[in-house]
């Protein structure tokens, strides 16, 4: 297992939008840095989640990190999700934050805002895509739509995996 780099990461986006839509400014290092859907305020001891802007896809012999930027931690920004994005998943990213800031005041993140990176590192050994409840979350019919050509060249079982990804969903595999 490793990091991939962001000559890498660069292509990943281009072939698979494993970052959709990207901004090649946003490549940092060996990461993208995800930025934020809506503005969000947390007021002291108030939990609540923040969707990414960007979807995510991480392709079958991949998974993802996430680590938040140090600056909301030094404001008082507590994450509580697990750091781990699954090999198969497709969606906007819910980050579970509460406010513990020292002072006790509301933090504000606004839209736009460079908010988490995410690192993608290699898995050796056969695709186990990601089938729990959340794939497709936060997506439109129509982003849904753009994935389905992507995940059809990459799990030669799509037919089988359709049946559970859209068990539940309004779209037809």
């Amino acid at each position: 297992m490793c990091i991939i780099g962001k000559d890498k990461l660069k292509e990943l986006i281009e072939n698979y939008k494993c970052i959709y839509p990207y901004d090649y400014n946003l490549l940092d290092g060996d990461s993208y840095v995800l930025t934020v859907k809506d503005e969000t305020t947390l007021h002291y001891l108030e939990h609540k989640n923040l969707i990414s802007y960007e979807i995510v896809f991480t392709p079958p012999n991949y998974v993802a990190h996430l680590t938040a930027k140090s600056k909301y931690g030094r404001m008082g920004l507590s994450f509580l999700n697990a750091a781990k994005v699954h090999s198969g998943f497709i969606g906007r990213l819910a980050l579970e934050l509460v406010n513990l800031s020292n002072d006790r005041c509301p933090i504000t993140i606004k839209r736009g805002d460079p908010f988490m990176h995410i690192e993608f590192i290699t898995r050796e050994g056969e695709p186990s895509p990601y089938m729990g409840e959340y794939q497709f979350q936060y997506l439109t019919d129509e982003e849904v739509q753009m994935y389905i050509p992507i995940l059809k060249s990459v799990f030669p079982n799509y037919d089988e995996l359709a049946k559970v990804w859209f068990k539940n969903k309004r779209l037809p595999p």
